[in-house]
């Protein structure tokens, strides 16, 4: 982990939703643990891949980080500056720096918009462009750097006249045009055709090199991350249980939970092929997160002391690899 400060930092971020009282007559309330003590750290340039199922907290840490949620408790940093607790003209300034690519462009565009003026908003909104001409040539700009080639072609077209991959280069033009730090990739390849899903994440590598901007990509798929992502951190209800450079997480992966998850990804070299681990019913509830590891209900490695304390990340081998698994920092397998 480099020393000097990260463009982007969670320290202890917890999120919590009220889930109502436990019974008629309790006098506590019970809450969703969204997210639950997460550190991480995004450096500048970098591709980190926030990988894990469905429900277990990256798409709120993605609405946090946006300011659409506000945390429970802990800290977010931009560029070196806690920015938790911003007033609404710097949240306002946070959010021309932090841009969110959605998971669905289908949805993410307006009807009734055209594309160039799909593309302007961002600039109406926070007062950037000077004048007409301005705009035009930040539109079309962002429009280019998005894959949209030549950019007039598309200014007066429709969403509906667009295939699903152009879709998608709009929406991450929209976030282009406030020439932004950082993009929030929320699953942005998940809801498109097999054929056009690298075309996107080329385009997201090629922004990282062009512009050295910062990516935080969200998704279930750690095959994505492998093709993507310099890191890559796992999370399972509201916490992240192994973090690391990408090779070393899918190469050896040290959590019985990512070893699950690595287990079920098709492999066409049948000498790579890992033993499928089938987990066993559904993650626990988030209200009523387990006691010790949140994971041991469904571990098939699960020890007796997985049940009573709560491991933290630790070191695995001699690099940045780390996994919270008292496999890794001490103690063994039930015999």
């Amino acid at each position: 982990m480099s020393d000097t400060a990260a463009v982007l930092e969670l320290r202890n971020l917890r999120k919590l939703f009220p889930a109502g009282r436990s019974g008629i007559w309790a006098r506590t309330s019970e809450f969703v643990h969204a997210l639950d003590g997460v550190d991480l750290r995004l450096e500048k340039g970098e591709i980190l891949a926030l990988a894990g199922e469905s429900g277990c907290g990256k798409s709120t840490l993605a609405l946090t980080l946006m300011g659409l949620e506000k945390p429970t408790q802990g800290t977010i940093w931009f560029e070196g500056e806690d920015v938790t607790r911003e007033s609404r003209a710097g949240r306002q300034r946070l959010c021309r720096q932090i841009q969110m690519v959605f998971q669905d462009p289908y949805e993410s565009l307006n009807p009734l918009m055209t594309i160039g003026e799909i593309v302007a908003e961002p600039l109406e909104v926070h007062r950037l462009a000077q004048n007409r001409e301005e705009r035009q040539a930040r539109v079309e700009k962002a429009l280019e750097e998005a894959g949209l080639k030549p950019a007039h072609i598309f200014m007066n077209r429709l969403p509906h006249e667009l295939s699903g991959g152009q879709r998608q280069r709009v929406v991450i033009a929209a976030a282009l045009v406030l020439e932004p730090e950082v993009l929030l990739a929320d699953e942005p390849v998940s809801m498109l055709d097999v054929s056009i899903r690298a075309e996107i994440l080329n385009l997201l590598a090629e922004l990282r090199e062009r512009r050295g901007i910062s990516v935080l990509l969200i998704t279930h798929d750690l095959a994505t991350s492998a093709y993507l992502a310099d890191r890559v951190a796992v999370m399972y209800l509201g916490r992240i249980v192994e973090l690391g450079e990408t090779q070393a997480v899918l190469e050896s992966p040290a959590h019985p939970y990512t070893q699950a998850l690595l287990s079920v990804i098709p492999v066409p070299n049948p000498r790579k092929r890992r033993e499928r681990i089938i987990l066993q019913g559904q993650p626990p509830n988030p209200v009523q997160v387990p006691t010790g590891c949140r994971f041991h209900p469904r571990c098939p490695k699960v020890m007796e002391r997985c049940r009573v304390e709560d491991p933290a990340l630790a070191a695995v081998g001699a690099g940045s690899h780390q996994a919270a698994c008292w496999l890794v920092s001490g103690g063994g397998l039930d015999e």
